[in-house]
């Protein structure tokens, strides 16, 4: 017996004691006989007899029972919030409980707004009202990125918490399909940059994005779409030139943006422009692959097999369109965070989860770690306007749990991601079987509402729910799926992308317009790399060290905008990986980067405020300081500018910590307002 687990819950939670009162007093009845025993045992002082007391097992085990039944009350209680708010399903119990028990002061659950609301940081609320006691919720700030979005109009959060939490969240997608109503009216009316970068004043008379980042996406998206197949339409009769001539209008609106990220952007509007940019260069791609393959019919399988996005003006839907499939845009909010790069194989996934999708089944991306399973996946829902869950499979997880997160997907529309799904143990991933089953079979009792069974509960069916499962086959401690449940997914093959394209398009994002030939150029260089330096743990030349070096030639280009674009992403792969390679490996590493880049030495970007400050900082603390050592300092700085963590790594009596902490004087010396706080964790204690 456990009262731990139930002692501080209709004691501390009003609004449960409030819906169960018998429960609460049975639990009250419980806890003061339990208090009653342990403060006898205490003064008691002796083991033997305290535990020898009279009826004391009986007593003991009629609080068990007891216990159980307030225990099984409680769940059934949560299981109702839940099935009133979909979403909940998705929350601790702990979160829930607090949510519930605060749910009248809607202030004091803005903590867990982000756990049900997955791109939302926080709600803006107004004053209590005078009549209802109650505030409304004026905005949203973005959890993902920097974005600040106006309910219109603010929904007051009146009644019980799951209701208003529901009302918020159908404002949310409300306000957000009126912008892209006036969106898609102003797009024909402004330059495109400007449309893109188009501001307005909200009520708290802040500056904003006039549209929220997903809804500049979708318009764009919309009249590609739209354009491309009139030129198609001409193309007809006037052969390939109309198709070409919206090739070049691609490309002049992909060097305009390119342009604009070379000018002094704030970040959000940055991201805006970076995603913007990946969208244009696959549409310029898949134009340019037509015009070669003189495939630019409107019935083509290439054209056919894209996502699609259009505005149904008769119904007042906006539709994406991929085969035969249709799909309504979901309006979930994404927040202002970067978008995947569009390769051939993402194209390839798209179709194949989206036929999945549209044969009421689920999809099953299978392939090595770090080939974009996951983040395709979410990438999907993204384009499609859905809320995607992940979730992190593991031995641990069992059947109950997961027919939690099935009745969530199910109620709420959501979708879900079961990252490594084979780690689950065969026994439940049978039982999981007969879940996602119901699901996929939802019954329409009513025609205006689609019921399923799940668990032995009746769940109101969202048709738009998904589930993906992705695996790493031939890994240890994998269980083969059950054939029922291969069934009802959808197999898919993810193997490396296309990493040149990748280059290019994430290059073009930073601002540089020469960015087919360097791609190929950090290509070349990194494979060469892999092959060619020694085996160190510490080395990785994959998807993330790429970014990485991007992120820095990036930042290297704006600083500096009129400098050759070959000898800054030159000097960002010098600069970001000299201080990780190894002594034995300078000579072939700074061999391949002039055979690469020939004639080119770029002097270090030099921060001298901050050289100064290493070499005070150096005289203060009477160490010795070669110029290697205050080299590392400084390339210590720019790794901490561009990564959240930092290793460093060396043998004993290297200087590490004193690398590290020399760094630290330095920067309190540059910017004395702002020193450096440092807390000491020993992995040995």
């Amino acid at each position: 017996m456990r009262t731990d687990e139930m002692t501080p819950r209709p004691t501390l939670f009003p609004q449960v004691k409030r819906e169960l009162p018998e429960t609460a007093a049975k639990f009250a009845e419980i806890d003061a006989t339990v208090r009653d025993m342990l403060r006898t045992a205490h003064k008691t002082k002796n083991v033997k007899t305290a535990c020898n007391k009279e009826n004391l097992i009986a007593t003991l085990e009629d609080i068990t029972t007891k216990q159980e039944m307030c225990k099984k009350s409680l769940n059934e209680f949560l299981d109702s919030k839940r099935m009133q708010f979909a979403r909940f399903y998705f929350v601790s119990e702990a979160d829930l409980l607090d949510i519930l028990s605060n749910g009248s002061t809607p202030k004091l659950i803005m903590r867990h707004v982000d756990k049900v609301m997955l791109a939302t940081k926080s709600l803006t609320l107004t004053e209590n009202d005078a009549t209802s006691g109650r505030p409304s919720a004026t905005s949203w700030i973005a959890g993902v990125g920097k974005e600040y979005c106006e309910f219109v109009p603010p929904p007051p959060l009146l009644g019980k918490v799951e209701i208003y939490l529901q009302t918020v969240l159908e404002a949310q997608q409300s306000a957000l399909t009126k912008q892209a109503l006036k969106s898609l009216q102003r797009y024909a009316t402004q330059p495109r940059t400007e449309w893109l970068q188009d501001t307005s004043a909200s009520s708290d008379g802040k500056t904003n994005a006039t549209d929220a980042a997903q809804i500049g996406l979708l318009i764009a998206a919309i009249y590609y779409a739209s354009e491309y197949e009139q030129a198609m339409e001409k193309a007809v009769n006037s052969g390939e030139q109309p198709v070409q001539v919206y090739y070049d209008k691609t490309i002049a609106q992909l060097s305009d943006l390119i342009k604009l990220t070379k000018t002094n952007l704030d970040k959000a509007t940055r991201t805006r422009v970076m995603c913007m940019i990946t969208y244009d260069a696959h549409s310029r791609d898949m134009i340019e692959k037509a015009l070669r393959q003189k495939a630019y019919q409107f019935s083509s399988f290439q054209w056919q097999s894209q996502l699609k996005m259009r505005y149904d003006k008769a119904q007042n839907r906006f539709v994406a369109h991929i085969l035969n499939a249709e799909f309504d845009y979901g309006f979930e909010y994404l927040g202002n965070g970067p978008r995947l790069v569009v390769t051939p194989l993402t194209d390839r996934v798209y179709v194949t989860a989206t036929q999945a999708l549209n044969l009421c089944m689920g999809c099953a991306p299978a392939g090595p770690a770090g080939t974009g399973k996951t983040e395709t996946t979410k990438d999907l829902a993204s384009a499609l306007g859905k809320c995607c869950y992940v979730f992190n499979c593991s031995p641990e997880m069992d059947f109950k749990s997961l027919g939690n997160i099935f009745k969530g997907l199910a109620c709420s529309g959501s979708w879900g991601c079961f990252d490594e799904f084979n780690r689950l143990i065969p026994e439940v991933l049978s039982v999981c079987t007969v879940q996602f089953k119901a699901v996929c079979n939802g019954t329409p009792f009513d025609p205006a509402c689609h019921v399923t069974m799940i668990e032995g509960d009746e769940v109101r069916l969202d048709e738009t729910c998904g589930a993906f499962i992705t695996m790493n086959p031939g890994y240890l401690g994998r269980s083969e799926l059950p054939e029922g449940l291969k069934a009802l997914f959808r197999p898919m093959t993810v193997m490396v992308p296309d990493l040149v394209l990748i280059c290019e398009n994430m290059l073009m994002a930073q601002g540089f317009v020469t960015s087919k030939v360097l791609a190929s150029k950090f290509y070349s260089l990194y494979s060469l790399l892999k092959d060619l330096l020694s085996k160190q743990d510490h080395y990785d030349w994959g998807l993330r060290a790429i970014k990485s070096v991007l992120v820095v030639a990036g930042m290297l280009l704006r600083t500096d905008p009129d400098s050759d674009e070959d000898s800054i992403l030159m000097r960002a792969l010098r600069d970001f990986n000299i201080a990780k390679i190894v002594k034995v490996d300078e000579v072939v590493f700074f061999g391949l980067l002039n055979d690469l880049f020939p004639g080119l030495d770029p002097p270090r970007k030099i921060d001298q405020a901050l050289e100064v400050a290493v070499e005070k900082a150096v005289e203060e603390s009477g160490t010795y300081g070669s110029d290697i050592f205050k080299l590392k300092c400084v390339q210590l700085d720019e790794l901490l500018a561009i990564r959240h963590c930092v290793f460093v790594m060396g043998p004993p009596g290297a200087f590490k910590s004193t690398c590290w902490k020399t760094l630290a004087r330095a920067r309190a010396i540059k910017d004395p307002e702002n020193p450096v706080k440092i807390t000491d964790v020993s992995p040995s204690v």
